[in-house]
């Protein structure tokens, strides 16, 4: 059941974002492997883009062409609302589920400052996570569940604690491998 009017999203198989929150430090991480149905493509590429001198860091998950059309209106959205990430995030999702347009693209965000980290998807969630974790992606759920226990059973900084979760994630799941890039906001 995946006609044009249904609400149901394919499930993303491709990458794993993941961002970390610990003694005032973000850190946000994704794998570099590019998949295009079942051969994988790439193993090198970056899925994380800066805003605002890198005070916004934004990770994607899903097709890189509508993940690139959906970073352009975020940044629009990060200049209109400048310091309020939360304001940003919350109208670029409004108009990603209204627009006819984009509702067909196929992606997750996940977006983090030093006082925010938010998912985004076409569906309108804007998601901010209690504990300050969010996993996205064909792998997330693993990266998350590493990063918990880490986050329970270590004293690891942030992105320590993002590389390590990222890795365990890659052993497990075909779509994530081990090119990974971890960025930090204090």
């Amino acid at each position: 059941m995946n006609d044009k009017t249904s609400p149901y999203r394919p499930i993303i198989r491709s990458t794993t974002i993941l961002t970390v929150r610990r003694n005032g430090i973000v850190a946000i991480g994704g794998d570099g492997q590019v998949s295009l149905g079942e051969t994988m493509m790439k193993h090198d590429a970056i899925k994380l883009r800066p805003f605002q001198n890198e005070k916004i860091w934004c990770g994607f998950a899903g097709a890189a062409a509508d993940a690139f059309a959906l970073l352009d209106r975020f940044g629009s959205k990060v200049d209109a609302y400048k310091d309020n990430l939360r304001k940003a995030a919350i109208e670029l999702a409004k108009e990603w589920r209204s627009d006819k347009a984009l509702r067909q693209l196929n992606s997750l965000l996940v977006v983090a400052s030093k006082d925010v980290s938010l998912m985004l998807s076409g569906s309108g969630d804007v998601i901010e996570p209690s504990d300050g974790v969010i996993g996205v992606g064909s792998g997330g759920m693993y990266a998350v569940a590493a990063a918990r226990a880490m986050l329970d059973n270590t004293d690891l900084p942030a992105g320590d604690v993002v590389e390590k979760a990222l890795h365990i994630a890659a052993d497990i799941c075909i779509y994530t491998n081990h090119s990974i890039t971890v960025k930090t906001i204090e």
